[in-house]
């Protein structure tokens, strides 16, 4: 067996420290402005860590009334677009997965096929739907298309079910159990590892989605976070100027759930990555 020579695996280590650190300089560099002054963060050369913390920046933007707001109306769009997201594309998943019928790879090759379609080409046709449904300017142009399988999740189900032994749903129908109820008591379990990597993989497309509210939205009481972050702290009298400091702060404040998030659930979407990439 071949071992590496000590120099190589130092190496190694050595550029994965160098990417390492070019790609958390970004959050570095978010982080280093939220605690700067509006006469600080414009200053050159620029300070890589300001003299004169400014924490208060922080405090200004948790005590903002608008804040509590925008973080209410992130949470539904995540919470509902994530439920949407999972009950849909595991049940179409399904029957593609674990049941025998003509026409079946077709449909399957269907739903991938429009993975390759661009999803802003999508926003036009949408916008003028739920314009004639009078559904503007609210939540559900935000949250009905996830009941409507998502492709790429639809993919990632099926991928996983298909790993799943045949026999374990045969057992189950002998025992009584029709395909909802297998579909439910028994596969529904034994997918946890995928239905949390989708349901982490759409909670935090929608914890970070800007695009589609910019379309939809224009109330600012309906204003998820990230909308609420251009919008909200601009200077007084200023001619529409980003207080840049607070924006960054705010900005720190939004990556810390996702972050956790990842941290808690990285081995489940690990393993239902890693086993919905096996082949049938």
């Amino acid at each position: 067996m071949f071992k590496a020579p000590k120099w190589y695996t130092v190496l190694q280590y050595v550029v994965m420290i160098i990417v390492a650190l070019f790609m958390f300089f970004p959050i570095y560099w978010i982080f280093c402005n939220s605690l700067k002054t509006l006469t600080g963060i414009s200053s050159w050369p620029p300070q890589l860590f300001p003299s004169d913390p400014q924490w208060s920046n922080y405090a200004e933007v948790l005590s903002n009334p608008s804040t509590l707001l925008y973080l209410r109306n992130t949470l539904i769009l995540c919470v509902f677009n994530t439920l949407g997201t999972l009950l849909s594309s595991s049940i179409v998943a399904y029957p593609l997965a674990r049941m025998h019928f003509k026409g079946r790879g077709v449909v399957f090759g269907i739903i991938i096929a429009t993975m390759m379609v661009p999803t802003a080409t999508l926003v036009i046709p949408q916008y003028l739907l739920f314009r004639a449904f009078g559904m503007l300017d609210s939540f559900w142009p935000l949250i009905l298309p996830s009941f409507f399988a998502q492709p790429y999740n639809v993919f990632l189900f099926r991928q996983f079910f298909v790993s799943i032994p045949d026999s374990i749903d045969e057992a189950a129908m002998l025992d009584g159990c029709n395909r909802w109820q297998a579909f439910w008591k028994v596969i529904v379990p034994l997918g946890k590892p995928i239905f949390i990597t989708v349901g982490i993989m759409s909670a935090s497309f929608w914890w970070n989605e800007l695009f589609t509210p910019l379309v939809f939205i224009d109330s600012d009481e309906l204003k998820p976070l990230t909308v609420g972050a251009l919008t909200s702290f601009q200077l007084a009298g200023g001619g529409n100027q980003t207080n840049w400091p607070l924006q960054m702060a705010f900005s720190m404040l939004m990556i810390i759930p996702p972050a956790i998030l990842y941290i808690f659930c990285s081995k489940y979407i690990t393993e239902g990555i890693k086993t919905s990439g096996m082949k049938d």
